[in-house]
């Protein structure tokens, strides 16, 4: 059984604005996500805190992130998108989708 991926809002607009090689690497990662599940491993996914997972798109632009969670009833909710500039996920961004995952996990 495959797994369903959702966008919180406008998140899918966010990852459109990204460069096409982080793009292009973002798709094919959300096309193994939904068949596989969420749990990809290294170097694609890795657990942050909190149940929020990180998706890790790297091409010759970058690095493209996804933060995201999943439920039970397989499906994977991303719920925010950048392309990261630094080391550590900044706190404003963590804190954002804390919120979203509180959100969509209670519908």
């Amino acid at each position: 059984m495959d797994w369903k991926v959702e966008f919180y809002k406008d998140v899918n607009k966010q990852i459109l604005t990204m460069p096409p090689g982080i793009l292009a690497r973002f798709i094919r990662l959300l096309e193994l996500m939904e068949k596989h599940g969420p749990n990809l491993g290294a170097p694609h996914t890795q657990s942050l805190s909190h149940g929020l997972f990180e998706l890790r798109a790297k091409a010759k632009e970058g690095i493209g992130r996804g933060i995201f969670c999943y439920d039970n009833g397989r499906k994977v909710h991303i719920l925010y998108a950048f392309v990261k500039k630094s080391q550590k996920t900044p706190k404003e961004i963590l804190r954002i989708a804390k919120l979203r995952m509180k959100e969509v996990t209670s519908l």
